[in-house]
């Protein structure tokens, strides 16, 4: 299920999916922010506004209004069953 970047939990991995803007898509792409890319959420600012995601191997910090046109589908990692 897709979802907004802006509404993911810190701690959780994503693939990001699409952009809901064309204006937004360069500058993200050119930070490594392209679809296919997994990010993880970092850490959230307390007052929620940045937030910080790992992408390419470093850290990116993105205002809410960015994340928000950010589609993502979450990564289900699988429990061993042994």
């Amino acid at each position: 299920m897709d979802k907004r970047l802006s509404e993911i939990k810190v701690g959780k991995t994503v693939i990001i999916k699409a952009f809901e803007k064309d204006d937004i898509f360069l500058k993200l792409m050119e930070m490594g922010c392209v679809p296919g890319e997994t990010i993880i959420v970092d850490q959230v600012a307390p007052l929620g506004d940045p937030i910080s995601i790992l992408v390419a191997g470093y850290n990116l910090s993105l205002r809410l209004n960015e994340a928000e046109n950010i589609w993502v589908e979450e990564v289900v990692l699988e429990k061993n069953k042994f």
